[in-house]
């Protein structure tokens, strides 16, 4: 019987891709690299214009505080170092390379001399971090972060194989043609949380990737297919967790709180390429697909690839677009710019026309009919959120655990009303979230203890007995005067 969680929805699926192979994307004639494509700090640049780079190198390293390096996809010179908007539409510095077309190794990339038997997890963490690999589920939390946050707190790892978002198939493409790089990947994994078994948690319209990995893992009694049941959002990792576990994972928690860590398949993939060929995270496969794609396809990209050129791989446009979304269509964010480059955590380039966006000409209206609330998987009450968001009751929002939602769009897809329930809610967590970093900073400022003067002593003198009785008078503007 196949495994789930309470609450969601099963919604067309769309999987046009699922026998599409994975095609290699030849390189573009130049390649743009966002400094931030991870959870944590930005990375500064430590190239220049007119440096020579190759393929696997350096070009951009966290100072300070969580982050990802982020490496060259590309060999050739860096053509300029400017301020773009990224996915997420913040300013961030991007390094342009123009690609010389030699696809030239940087020297330091080379397989890890030890075998995994001899391993420590000092060094796997060590050579995640320095691959650069974040999250590809769409997180893009640091890798070595998470392990070392589950480092003997956790019980159980779980690889995400659900991709339950509409159109995306790059996951289920990754588990039929390169399972035995996944299953290595999450051995991998074990052996630097010290775990000896492992669930690979796979949705129930892929039976062919179940029935390939069993096929694989034959007689292996440390990793197990769960087949979990075709729903939305059941990639979640609260939902992913009740599923396997039944345990549900309370507001403000981590997985690890409750004895469990999640990593996606794709990020699986990476973590193999990086210990067994040395290869940081330069390229990912992405699922090109949209009522507006002539051929839709599977592609493995170099990061920095611009989307125009995925699509024009993909037979470039048959219709005229209307949206252009990085993602899925359900949590995924919507872009301006077609040219804008391919990240770690873009899984998906979809292309809509006009006639796949609603588009209603009477004012969005809450009706009452309580879908949101019944499909949330998340069991709070979407609607009192969104009305609490919308007259900005914000203190009423948080009462009601509006920072538990997940932000999975069924409350969105369901509502006749056409109220834009998610974007409510996200203004509201935005709002709670500035308001918080700012208390705590103030507490921070007024619990900071002052500076001491760095002024040299002085000696001790008695003073003149004619001196104490004078009063000196404060000169004005004096800033010591009445202390």
């Amino acid at each position: 019987m196949a495994l789930t969680f309470k609450g969601g929805m099963h919604i067309d699926d769309h999987k046009n891709t699922r026998r599409c192979k994975i095609e290699a994307l030849p390189t573009p004639a130049y390649v743009s690299l966002p400094m931030s494509q991870h959870i944590g700090a930005h990375c500064v640049p430590c190239v220049k214009v007119g440096d020579q780079v190759y393929k696997g190198q350096v070009i951009g390293r966290v100072e300070s505080g969580l982050g990802c390096p982020v490496h060259a996809s590309v060999s050739g010179k860096v053509k300029e170092i400017k301020e773009a908007n990224a996915a997420n539409g913040m300013k961030i510095v991007h390094v342009v390379i123009e690609n010389d077309g030699c696809n030239t190794l940087d020297p330091s990339i080379q397989p890890y001399p030890k075998r995994i038997q001899d391993i420590t997890t000092e060094e796997i963490i060590e050579i995640v971090k320095n691959a650069g690999i974040s999250g590809m589920g769409g997180a893009t939390f640091p890798t070595y972060a998470k392990i070392q946050s589950a480092l003997s707190k956790v019980q159980h790892l779980i690889i995400n194989c659900a991709e339950c978002e509409p159109y995306i198939t790059a996951n289920h493409r990754l588990l039929l043609e390169n399972p035995a790089a996944i299953i290595n990947g999450i051995k991998i994994l074990m052996k630097a949380l010290g775990l000896r078994h492992a669930e690979i948690a796979v949705e129930d319209n892929k039976l062919d990737a179940i029935n390939k990995l069993e096929q694989c893992l034959a007689g292996s009694d440390i990793i197990t297919v769960r087949v979990m049941k075709t729903k939305y959002p059941q990639g979640d990792e609260r939902q992913l967790i009740y599923a396997l576990k039944g345990i549900e994972l309370p507001q403000g928690k981590l997985p690890a709180d409750v004895g469990c860590v999640i990593f996606n398949a794709e990020t699986c993939y990476a973590v193999f390429d990086a210990v067994a060929h040395g290869m940081p995270l330069i390229e990912r496969t992405v699922t090109c697909d949209g009522d507006c794609i002539k051929t839709p396809k599977n592609v493995r990209v170099p990061l920095g690839t611009p989307y125009l050129d995925v699509i024009n791989f993909c037979g470039g446009l048959r219709a005229q677009p209307k949206k252009i979304v990085n993602g899925g269509p359900m949590m995924g964010i919507a872009q301006w710019d077609i040219t804008a480059p391919v990240t770690k955590g873009t899984s998906a380039i979809l292309v809509f026309s006009e006639k796949n966006d609603l588009n209603y000409h009477l004012p969005a209206a809450c009706i009452r009919c309580g879908r949101c609330v019944a499909n949330c998987p998340m069991h709070l009450m979407p609607n009192y959120l969104a009305a609490f968001s919308q007259k900005n009751a914000y203190d009423e929002a948080d009462a009601n655990n509006v920072m538990s939602c997940v932000e999975c769009g069924t409350c969105s897809y369901n509502c006749p009303g056409q109220v834009p329930i998610v974007q409510y809610i996200r203004k509201a967590k935005t709002y709670l979230t500035a308001r918080k970093r700012a208390q705590q900073a103030a507490l921070a400022s007024s619990q900071k203890p002052p500076a001491a003067e760095n002024k040299p002593a002085e000696k001790e003198k008695s003073p003149k007995p004619e001196m104490q009785k004078e009063s000196k008078k404060p000169k004005e503007g004096d800033t010591n005067a009445g202390k």
